[in-house]
């Protein structure tokens, strides 16, 4: 499966972006999703992870309540939505596929990436 994330930019603190993940290929029904992020001189960290029918999700501690994935299965999307960005989310962000439930790196798919920047 193909992924293609969009919807980074630059926002002030504070601020909200929704980011999208689309694929190609193959349905994505049949995958949990997560996304990740990498920010400068740091290792890739979890951010969430939904379930197939989108009814469970999970967030890393630095975003939850801020952070909300979900999903459009009809439109082989996913999303993130962020509120309350704050300078430390700055990162690139990605989408990933995976047949099992994870919140480690070891997803099956990957998509190119997203650039989130922050200002304060």
């Amino acid at each position: 499966v193909q992924l293609q994330a969009s919807g980074g930019g630059l926002v002030q603190a504070g601020g909200s972006l929704r980011l999208s993940c689309a694929a190609s290929g193959r349905t994505l029904r049949n995958y949990f999703m997560g996304w990740f992020r990498q920010a400068p001189g740091k290792e890739r960290e979890f951010v969430a992870v939904i379930s197939k029918s989108g009814d469970t999700t999970y967030y890393a501690d630095s975003v939850k309540g801020r952070f909300t994935v979900s999903r459009d299965n009809a439109k082989n999307t996913v999303y993130l939505q962020m509120n309350s960005l704050k300078p430390e989310d700055t990162a690139v962000y990605y989408c990933a596929a995976s047949v099992t439930w994870l919140t480690t790196n070891e997803y099956d798919y990957w998509g190119q990436g997203t650039l989130v920047t922050v200002s304060s």
